[in-house]
């Protein structure tokens, strides 16, 4: 081949690719494929991806014969500039797979490319087509292209497809065989919607194929139970797997009588899953062997990758990189294992010595020394499990993926979580927020979501942003399971009206006060006395489920001498098969010696509860607490969707250009002037009392004259800001002598020669504002009113972003001193609207800017007619690497 001749517009030494395009996707079938940038490095390669095309393919693509690239094709193809033109290649191992180009037409109109792409013959229908149109269109976007043109062979309907189910608006027309497409790039909400339901697709494809594995291999199998690599393999065994299981040991030829081989590569027949226990230093090696044989996905019960340890979070970054760049998932490292409790699968690859019956509750934590408590005290309440994934240090599935998969699956109905962090806040966010809809989530908080656990604003985030998610939030493993009892087996309450049914006066008013600090309504108790007979407990409960002004029950027994359970647990039993008609909730209490607490009381000991199953807790304290949990979900489960409304006069682009400049002159972040605060804020609508910055007397008297009095003198000073006595602040200034004194009390005082002459905002409610980064949730919105006594109290509510209308509207109303805002028989209602189309304002800012890290608005004063800021500080810095805006990919 001859070195083709270079053209002006094809750069014979192309810039660095941009490192935010490589990326782990997804595709179709939950296999794992990695995009990048192509680079010249590709040329022998693309040439092998070419030649192995089929006939047919080629033509499609070339519209005609083109059995081999041309030099020319090959140079222009894998020299770009990154710009008007870019190359993008999905690999599987070293192999190219997939090519999609996209090459800036010369033509008058918005800035529009021609787009292209061809997929290998072996991995066509995997929808690796939507894929590089997705990420080509990220990066066109980046590059202000606005459109996309495709000329097609009409016969091509595969290549026809993809553009039609992206989500474009396709203008389409005809010359004889050709198919000429045009559409625009925006990312209109159809598209992503269409992007979201292949990534939810994709993502429960992927957790399926682990869930629903073929035939799993040991590696590092051993005859000892006592050993890792041997208690996993007798759970295999033991479980009645459905496949074939393989133990893998280079010194035994069996292992607990099954045939065993030396490495995963030896094994005559196809592997789905290897379950590995050896130790970090052979993981190398048993990667190899696994990405040689076709693995399609690892769980690795093996420690010492722990990422707080040198070398650790290197180690496991490695393994994860290496796995899925020959398409395999990873479980792990220091997982506890996954089962499913499916008996057509009856997979059990846990380290547990004890394991749930087949119930329809999944569950995912991270901790394997807990998960296997979790699962011992699931098993002994009677709770069944679906499916069970311990993900140990979730170094790649996480509970995101876990999410996605039970949302699709028919078998589960409520979901456990056990998370101590999140891989990828934002997204955790709007797949909990979709899920919870159809089915609850029940969720502890272990304490390491905050930064610092004895922080009460870091507990108020937790619990601020899992109410918001639908999430039932929870702070211990037996709350965890006395929600979940209820929520599995018995519908949800209509409402919060509860009549508690009882023996004992005593305990009767216990669960009638927890129920009332809970927030339930509750009335007087039917108190049956201690001579009460399975009969008065049916009729008691039946007349309860009958009457129209109860919502829910809790029945609790205490007799006061030694009695068989069993009549009155039928008895209640036969209540609720009484009234079939009836769909109310029913809890029990059963105290005495040999009670029933912490199982499914009115069915058998022994088998898991079945839908219909009544719980019973160990006081009525428990069961009013879990009822009122349940009952909170219930009520949010009703309210409509409402959906992310973008207010007017927003200039997005001008918000990006000034970010970006801001960003290329400080690559590590900084924090914003006042006066690039302003600059920036006025590109979403948001305006800040005029103020004018000022350096002596002269000019703070000029200022003064061209705002109109009164004034407000303020010093700029860091320490000086947010001083509640107002020191550094002279307000009222009416006249110019007083600005005069006013900036020279201030210039002396202060040290500092800047002032702020500020032009006085209408008396009002002051109110504060502000986003920052939590490590957990990504960027969070807070609000609360100002002042000492009220930040002292932590009265603040906090929301994930981007936030909806009503989401907006519920922010600006959960302080608990917002009433404050409705008006008092000593001021007027104040703005509520204005406040909460700040916050959509605000949301809008931080969903186009990644950039940004933190923006306050400390004061706004709201009036009767208004919210005015009066001060605001922005801090711009690196985007998260955990982003969840753009096209699909892996966190």
């Amino acid at each position: 081949m001859t070195d083709p001749v270079d053209t002006p517009d094809t750069p014979a030494v192309p810039p660095p690719p941009p490192q935010h395009w490589f990326a782990d996707i997804l595709a179709s079938d939950g296999g794992v494929v990695r995009l990048r940038p192509i680079t010249p490095d590709d040329a022998e390669s693309l040439q092998e991806f070419h030649a192995a095309l089929s006939d047919r393919t080629r033509y499609l693509r070339y519209f005609g014969p083109y059995p081999r690239i041309s030099p020319k094709d090959q140079y222009r193809t894998t020299h770009v500039d990154y710009h008007d033109r870019v190359g993008l290649v999905l690999v599987l191992g070293t192999a190219i797979v997939a090519v999609g180009r996209y090459e800036l037409l010369d033509r008058v109109g918005p800035r529009s490319a021609e787009v292209a792409f061809v997929v290998a013959d072996e991995h066509q229908g995997r929808g690796l087509g939507s894929i590089l149109l997705e990420h080509l269109a990220g990066a066109a976007a980046e590059n202000k292209i606005d459109t996309f043109v495709a000329e097609v062979l009409a016969e091509n309907t595969t290549m026809v497809t993809v553009f039609r189910d992206a989500g474009y608006q396709v203008e389409r027309s005809r010359d004889g065989s050709v198919l000429h497409l045009e559409f625009a790039i925006d990312p209109t909400e159809a598209l992503l919607s269409v992007r979201d339901s292949r990534e939810r697709a994709s993502e429960a494809r992927s957790v399926g194929n682990l869930l629903t594995p073929r035939s799993v291999a040991v590696i590092g199998a051993t005859p000892s139970a006592g050993r890792v690599g041997g208690a996993v393999l007798n759970n295999l065994l033991s479980g009645v797997f459905q496949g074939p299981v393989f133990p893998v040991n280079p010194n035994r030829r069996s292992v607990r009588g099954v045939r065993a081989y030396a490495t995963v590569r030896e094994i005559p027949d196809e592997v789905d899953l290897a379950v590995v226990a050896v130790p970090p230093g052979a993981i190398a090696s048993v990667l190899d062997d696994c990405m040689a044989k076709g693995v399609k996905g690892l769980v690795v019960l093996t420690a010492g990758f722990d990422a707080t340890g040198i070398g650790g979070g290197t180690a496991e970054r490695e393994l994860v990189a290496a796995a899925r760049g020959h398409g395999m998932r990873v479980v792990g490292p220091s997982a506890l294992g996954i089962a499913n409790t499916d008996p057509a699968v009856a997979l059990n690859a846990t380290l547990a010595s004890v394991l749930p019956g087949r119930g329809r509750i999944g569950f995912f934590c991270q901790s394997g020394p807990l998960g296997a408590a979790i699962l011992g005290e699931a098993a002994a309440r009677n709770l069944g499990l679906s499916t069970f994934v311990s993900a140990g240090d979730r170094a790649d599935v996480s509970g995101n993926d876990l999410l996605q998969y039970w949302d699709t699956d028919p078998d589960t109905e409520v979901v456990l979580l056990y998370l101590e962090s999140f891989g990828n806040p934002r997204k955790f966010s709007r797949i909990a927020r979709r899920v919870a809809r159809t089915k609850p989530i029940v969720a502890v908080s272990s304490g390491r979501h905050a930064t610092d656990p004895s922080n009460d604003m870091d507990r108020s985030i937790v619990r601020d942003l899992f109410a918001q998610a639908g999430i039932v939030q929870v702070d211990s493993i037996s709350e965890l399971f006395d929600c979940a009892a209820l929520l599995g087996y018995q519908p949800l309450p209509g409402g919060s009206r509860l009549s508690v049914v009882g023996n004992s006066a005593a305990l009767n008013w216990l669960a009638v006060d927890a129920a009332r600090a809970e927030g339930l309504a509750v009335g007087d108790p039917v108190n049956l006395g201690p001579q009460a007979t399975p009969g008065d407990y049916l009729d008691a409960t039946v007349a309860a489920l009958r009457s129209d002004e109860i919502d829910s029950v809790i029945v609790v027994f205490a007799p006061p001498v030694p009695l068989p359970m069993a009549g009155f647990a039928d008895a209640i039993r036969s209540a609720a098969a009484a009234v079939p008609e009836v769909d109310k909730p029913i809890l029990t209490t059963f105290i005495a010696e040999q009670g029933i607490p912490n199982l499914l009381a009115v069915r058998g000991v022994g088998a898991s509860a079945v839908r219909g199953s009544i719980p019973s807790y160990p006081d009525p304290e428990r069961a009013a607490r879990a009822l009122a949990r349940v009952r909170r979900y219930a009520e949010w489960r009703t309210r409509p969707v409402s959906p992310v409304r973008r207010p007017d006069g927003i200039d997005t682009d001008r918000a990006r250009r000034l970010v970006g400049e801001w960003m290329a002159g400080s690559a590590g972040g900084r924090r914003l002037s006042d006066l690039e605060t302003v600059d920036l804020l006025d590109c979403y609508g948001i305006s800040v009392v005029e103020f004018r910055e000022v350096r002596n007397a002269d000019e703070a008297v000029a200022a003064a004259e061209e705002l109109g009095y009164p004034v407000a003198a303020k010093a700029t000073g860091e320490m000086w800001r947010r001083r509640p006595d107002l020191t550094g602040v002279r307000l009222d200034l009416w006249r110019p002598e007083a600005v005069r004194q006013g900036y020279a009390d201030l210039a002396e005082l202060c040290g500092d020669p800047v002032l702020h002459i500020q032009k006085m905002a209408t008396k009002g409610v002051g109110c504060v504002l502000r986003v920052q980064d939590d490590p957990s949730f990504g960027s969070v919105i807070e609000f609360g009113l100002s002042g000492l006594i009220i930040e002292l109290l932590g009265d603040r509510a906090y929301r994930a972003l981007p936030l909806t209308a009503d989401e907006a509207t519920a922010l600006i109303d959960a302080p608990r001193a917002a009433p404050l805002l409705s008006g008092t028989p000593a001021s007027p209602a104040v703005d509520k609207a204005a406040l909460a189309e700040l916050a959509q304002r605000i949301s809008a800012l931080f969903d186009d800017l990644p950039q940004m890290r933190e923006l306050s608005f400390d004061p706004v004063l709201v009036s009767t007619n208004s919210a005015e800021i009066l001060y605001a500080r922005g801090r711009i810095g690196p985007e998260p690497s955990r982003f969840d805006t753009g096209p699909r990919r892996l966190g």
